[in-house]
Formats: C-alpha cells, sequence, structure tokens
C-alpha cells in the first residue's frame, strides 16, 4: 500500500512537470515572436501594417476557441487532446519555421492559435483533477500559476535570446522542443480523463460561443491599430457583444450546454475569474510599456530588454511558493486582495518613470512589487476557479480560466494602449516651420501617456482588490452539490 501510494505521489508530481512544460509553451508564444518581428519582415518582405497580424492571428484563433478546445476535452478526455494538441503546435512551429512567405507564416500562427486552444485547459483541468488534497492541489497551483504568469516576461527574453544568437525562424521551431518532451510526459503520467457520462458536443452553443470570442477579439485587435472610433472595431465588439448575448441565453435552454452556466455562477469561482481577468490586464501593461520604455527611452537592446524582466519572474515564483503555504490554510480571500494591492503600488511606481532615468532606481522596485503581487493572485485564483468542479465538467471550466484572462490581455492591450497615445497626442504640438509655438519633448509626452495608462492599470488592480475582498472566501469553495462527483 505505501509503495503504491508512493509511486502515484511521484507520477502526480510528474504529471505537474508535464503540465507546466505544456503551459509554458502556450504562455511564451503570446510574446516570443514580438520582437523578431522586423527581423521576420525584413526576410519575407512583408509590409509594416501586416505586422500586426502575427499577433492576432494567434490571439484571435487562440481566444475564440478556447471554449470549445475545454469542452472538446471534456469529450475526447485530456489525455487525448493535449497529444492532438501538443502534435499539432508542434506542426504549426514546424510550418512557421519554415515559411517562405507572408501568408504561410500567418496561417502557421494561426493553427498554433487553433491547437493551444485545444491544449491549454486540458493541461489545466488535468492539473483540476490531478491534485485534490488540499496542501498538494496549493502546491501545484502555485507552481502551474508562477508558470503561466511568467510566460509573457519569459517570451520577451527568449524571443530577443533567440533573434539575436540565431534567426527569428526559432522563436517558432523552438516549440518543437516543448512539445517533444510534454507529449512523453502525457503518454506516460497523464491520466485519460474521458467522463463515463454521456458528453455530447453543443454545436450551436459551439457556433455563438466563438464566433462571439472571435469578433470580440478581432475589434479590441483593431481598436489597437486603427482606434476606438474605427467603424470595423464598433461592427466587431458590437457584433460580439450581440453573439455572447445569445450564446448566454443559448446556455441557459441548451441540455449539453458548451459552459454550464452553474461553473461560473458560484460566488468564489466569479470572484476568481474576474481577479484573473483584471491581473492579465496589468500583466500585459507591464509587457507593452515597460518594453517600449526600456529599449526606446532607455536605449537597451532587445536581449538586455528581456533580461530587465527577470526580477519579476523571480519576485513572482517566490510569493507563490508562499501561496502554496498559506492557501491551504487561509484560502484566496486574504491573498488575492493583498497581490492586488501590491499590483496597484507597483503601477503607481511606474507612473513616476522619468525621461532619463535608471533601471535600479525606477523600473526593478516595481517590478518585484508587481512580481509578488502577481504570485499572491495567479495560484490561488486558479485553484479557486477549478475547485469543486466535477470531472467531466474540468476542461469546460478550465476554458473559462484561460478565456477570462486571454480576453483580459486583449482588453488590456486595446484600451491602454489607446489611452496611452491618446494623451501622447494631446500633450504633442505641431510647430510650424518658422515659428516657435510651443516647445515639447516627444519623449516625455510618450513617457506621460505610459503614466496615464499605468493608473489606469493601478484603478484596475485597486477595483479588483475590492471584488476579490466581497466575492472570494476564506476556504476554498465548497463542491456544489450540482458538480459533486457522482459516487
Amino acid at each position: 500500500m505505501t509503495e503504491s501510494r508512493s509511486l502515484s505521489h511521484t507520477r502526480r508530481w510528474w504529471a505537474l512537470v508535464t503540465l507546466c512544460v505544456t503551459q509554458l509553451m502556450v504562455a511564451l508564444d503570446v510574446t516570443v515572436i514580438n520582437i523578431a518581428l522586423p527581423r521576420a519582415q525584413a526576410d519575407l518582405n512583408f509590409s509594416a501594417a501586416n505586422r500586426q497580424w502575427l499577433i492576432t492571428a494567434y490571439a484571435l484563433a487562440f481566444g475564440s476557441l478556447m471554449l470549445l478546445g475545454g469542452r472538446l476535452s471534456d469529450l475526447w478526455g485530456r489525455r487525448t487532446s493535449l497529444v492532438v494538441g501538443l502534435v499539432g503546435f508542434a506542426g504549426a512551429s514546424a510550418l512557421g519555421g519554415a515559411a517562405r512567405s507572408f501568408g504561410v507564416l500567418v496561417t502557421a500562427r494561426a493553427l498554433q492559435g487553433v491547437f493551444g486552444a485545444l491544449v491549454a485547459p486540458a493541461a489545466l483541468a488535468a492539473l483540476s483533477v490531478t491534485f485534490r488534497e488540499p496542501r498538494e492541489r496549493a502546491r501545484a497551483f502555485s507552481l502551474f500559476g508562477a508558470v503561466g504568469a511568467s510566460g509573457a516576461p519569459i517570451g520577451l527574453l527568449l524571443g530577443g535570446a533567440l533573434t539575436q544568437w540565431a534567426s527569428w525562424r526559432w522563436c517558432l521551431t523552438f516549440n518543437i522542443v516543448f512539445a517533444g518532451a510534454a507529449l512523453v510526459g502525457v503518454l506516460a503520467v497523464v491520466d485519460g480523463g474521458r467522463s463515463e457520462r454521456a458528453t455530447h458536443l453543443d454545436l450551436v452553443g459551439s457556433v455563438l460561443g466563438s464566433a462571439g470570442l472571435f469578433a470580440l477579439v478581432f475589434g479590441l485587435g483593431r481598436a489597437v491599430t486603427r482606434g476606438w472610433g474605427n467603424a470595423d472595431t464598433g461592427f466587431s465588439l458590437a457584433s460580439g457583444a450581440v453573439l455572447l448575448a445569445f450564446f448566454v441565453l443559448w446556455l441557459r435552454r441548451s441540455t449539453s450546454p458548451l459552459l454550464p452556466l452553474r461553473i461560473v455562477t458560484q460566488r468564489t469561482r466569479g470572484g476568481s475569474l474576474i481577479a484573473l481577468f483584471i491581473t492579465t490586464i496589468g500583466i500585459f501593461t507591464i509587457s507593452l510599456f515597460l518594453a517600449y520604455y526600456l529599449e526606446n527611452t532607455l536605449g537597451y537592446s532587445p536581449m538586455k530588454t528581456g533580461m530587465m524582466f527577470l526580477p519579476l519572474v523571480g519576485a513572482l515564483a517566490l510569493s507563490a511558493s508562499a501561496s502554496a503555504r498559506l492557501l491551504a490554510a487561509v484560502g484566496p480571500r486574504p491573498l488575492v486582495p493583498a497581490g492586488m494591492v501590491l499590483g496597484l503600488m507597483g503601477m503607481i511606481l511606474f507612473t513616476r518613470l522619468p525621461s532619463h532615468g535608471d533601471y535600479l532606481g525606477h523600473v526593478l522596485p516595481g517590478l518585484t512589487l508587481t512580481g509578488l503581487g502577481l504570485g499572491l493572485i495567479f495560484a490561488p485564483a486558479t485553484a479557486s476557479a477549478t475547485a469543486g468542479i466535477q470531472p467531466r465538467d474540468a476542461g469546460a471550466a478550465s476554458a473559462m480560466v484561460n478565456t477570462a484572462q486571454q480576453i483580459g490581455g486583449s482588453l488590456g492591450t486595446a484600451l491602454l494602449n489607446t489611452i496611452a497615445v491618446i494623451t501622447t497626442r494631446r500633450v504633442t504640438c505641431v510647430t510650424p516651420v518658422g515659428h516657435s509655438t510651443c516647445h515639447v519633448d516627444l519623449t516625455a509626452a510618450t513617457i506621460h501617456g505610459y503614466t496615464v495608462a499605468f493608473w489606469w492599470a493601478a484603478g484596475f488592480f485597486g477595483a479588483g482588490a475590492l471584488v476579490a475582498f466581497f466575492m472570494l472566501e476564506s476556504a476554498e469553495p465548497d463542491v456544489d452539490p450540482e458538480l459533486a462527483p457522482t459516487p
């Protein structure tokens, strides 16, 4: 009996390692291509206007198909979904790495998003049903959450290193190594996880949900490049809102809904999803504006810029480790609001960035404080969002976690980037030739735009602290009788 338990314990932790590798691979690809875009543009000779599509194609496919991918993992089983997703992701990455035209490269990025939407919820679902004991669950989710939250800054570092030392193509091809290692682990230690009950695919819900999320993410992407007043932006956002409204109405009457509404209506679970949504806005704010500040204002190389984000990763890992020891004892309520407050303080520090600053005095304190806050948020919120879920709904619940983060990232990028640009334009004046009507330091104006965006991000963290305090519980959520596993 002891040996059996020991083997079971060992297998669970090897499963965690496998799932963390999978999560890191998907998270990295959100930002790893960003720094490589200029080199790819020069190599394949596509326009600067088309450059954005290499980011948008991944985000559109990934965000819009997440709910469907989660339900497929319930239908097929988590191991099957992971195998199909990993093989497909590796194939798409190989296609992108070998691309000789812009069209092939965009197609490869879209396919990465498609298979990523299958992998991400299946990995989280596998984790949520593998670790049930409170202390083990807290440790597992702390590590998994730290890996996921670190993906964006690590992606910038890895993208800079691969572009500088090898080729932009390696920013795609390196996924084959991650996918291969994860595939071996999935086949060896991850349980199948197929529901014993009949699980039907909700085709109407799949179409409505995927189309609604596609329109929403597309609209947010257009807002970044064309502005909020653009007709395409408004039409896409309105269409997304209408489709998602019909999606919710359909879920209320469907006998086998794509997303059972009982999953999101539990108070702590809903509060956790809101916390993850808000926190992802903060992460993308840091990744976007600090990268601009370090490269364009302080003059750092892409490689050095990526390295400057490492203290964020270290602080995040440290606080995630602490949250693992505390979560089982105190629950998410004291941890997540505290993390939100630390994130708020970090954003406020970033509002003080000067035109002629230095990293140690002006960037590092905010990075450290924010990293400590993120570590207290991600693991407890993710664990609470998936606690008490019946195994046959684990994929759908995990997909909702990933969707909240994806939409948060898209909204944060679109909204705060727009705020920064508009603010910069307002304080920049045009000086006619031969006249001296005004003199504006463009660098100072740009940083002022960042400052206003950071204040908004601080406001989001402040609102998140209040929501988390009033919605989360001081213990893991009880298992809903409707969600409890059937004996």
